[in-house]
């Protein structure tokens, strides 16, 4: 055999073991959690199945609100490689306030089925899939749905808002990227693979795998679009995604209801966990009342400052988040 077929059989050897890495890096591993909800103090639990595209199941715990027929719900989407379990504190919380909760495991993640990769449009896609069975629920005011997420989950709740999802009255995204392609360019420099031409064919090829384009499903140009209010949290020493993310994102919001609290903490850990759990529930209280919600906009097209809360809400008296 000569050296250039053995060249280029090497060639092809490196180009498929790439495209094996990439395909795998795009299915996390699954984490099964341990985690009993009902021990962590979520009341009347269930274990639910949802239908997801491809002929998928997610897994899901559903929690109805307690003492009401039909209440608001919130969905809450955990992050790339989490599971349901990531966010119960936060469904606790939401119980107590008043809201039915349901915790689903996106495809490829915790007990859910595989799926042949993970990405945002997908995310979005199981998102879309909690609140459709919500929909169906009798316990469950379908008019006044809400949605939270974590990391890719906060950026799939954006996604979806941008769609004009009916019954959506408010999401909250927490610890998101502002756009994927620059995610990708800090993973790639944190393992010296030089962006051009490697790291660009990289995205591309990711890009060509998900079946969307990074500009068309990036949080900053999903935000602009949202069609109901929005509530962007983020830690002052998240590392995982820096602060300058949601400030850009922030900044690029155009005329979307849109707020950002900055809390002391990291991508997943806050110091004042209660107090932003206020917070969260004051803005989801605030926006699925049972009278119409307020226009979204004000007359110079906005996103509207909060109403002043009262002196004794942690949320806000708190010298750790800050409102913008």
């Amino acid at each position: 055999m000569s050296t250039g077929w053995i060249v280029a059989l090497a060639a092809l050897v490196l180009l498929a073991l790439a495209r094996w890495a990439l395909r795998r890096g795009l299915t996390p591993a699954a984490e099964v959690p341990q985690d009993d909800p009902a021990a962590r103090g979520l009341l009347g639990v269930q274990t639910v199945w949802l239908d997801a595209p491809r002929g998928r199941r997610l897994f899901a715990w559903f929690a109805p609100a307690q003492g009401a027929a039909r209440a608001p719900a919130v969905v809450l989407m955990h992050g790339w490689g989490g599971h349901a379990g990531h966010l119960l504190q936060a469904a606790v919380a939401l119980q107590r306030a008043g809201f039915a909760v349901l915790l689903p495991e996106a495809r490829s993640h915790g007990r859910s089925d595989r799926d042949d990769h993970s990405s945002l449009p997908r995310f979005a896609e199981d998102l879309h899939c909690a609140l459709d069975w919500l929909a169906h629920r009798p316990e469950v005011d379908v008019a006044r749905l809400a949605a939270l997420g974590h990391s890719v989950g906060g950026a799939a709740v954006m996604l979806v808002a941008s769609q004009g999802r009916e019954g959506l009255r408010a999401v909250v995204s927490v610890s998101s990227f502002a756009h994927p392609e620059r995610v990708m360019r800090r993973w790639l420099a944190a393992r010296h693979v030089p962006y051009w031409p490697l790291g660009w064919l990289v995205n591309r090829y990711v890009e060509s795998v998900i079946g969307r384009r990074f500009a068309e499903i990036a949080p900053e140009v999903t935000l602009p679009r949202a069609q109901c209010p929005v509530l962007l949290v983020h830690g002052r020493s998240d590392r995982t995604v820096p602060l300058d993310d949601a400030q850009q994102l922030f900044a690029r919001r155009g005329t979307a209801p849109a707020r950002l609290l900055i809390v002391e903490g990291t991508h997943e850990q806050f110091d004042d966990e209660p107090a932003l759990f206020d917070a969260v529930r004051a803005f989801l209280l605030e926006h699925l009342a049972d009278a119409p919600c307020a226009a979204a906009h004000d007359a110079r097209g906005t996103a509207p400052r909060p109403a002043a809360p009262a002196a004794t809400n942690p949320a806000f008296d708190s010298p750790h988040p800050t409102l913008q």
